[in-house]
């Protein structure tokens, strides 16, 4: 059980972070009134973080990135500190 309790914390503390993404996200696009220029800046910034892949990269800094530095689906979005581009653009989408 003791095992668990560090276990438990670090994944509601990412899940905050995510929340926290999200949270930006619609603060901007209410702010500018145009959710269309966060979608077109997150796809580009998605765009480029693919084309120039990061390497010898820290994990233990990916809260520090503005796009997800690391990769990994299912299970590992658990661990993420940060929603995928595709979900915060879906997201933005959705309050047009």
């Amino acid at each position: 059980m003791l095992i668990l309790a560090p276990f438990a914390a670090m994944l509601i503390q990412m899940a905050i972070s995510r929340t926290r993404e999200y949270s930006a996200d619609e603060t901007s696009a209410h702010v500018t009134h145009n959710p269309n220029e966060l979608i077109s800046a997150l796809g580009k910034l998605e765009t480029w973080s693919k084309r120039i892949p990061m390497s010898g990269v820290n994990p233990a800094t990916a809260h520090l990135f503005i796009i997800k530095p690391f990769t990994g689906g299912g299970f590992m979005r658990l661990f993420s500190t940060h929603p995928s581009t595709e979900d915060r653009i879906a997201r933005l989408r959705a309050m047009r």
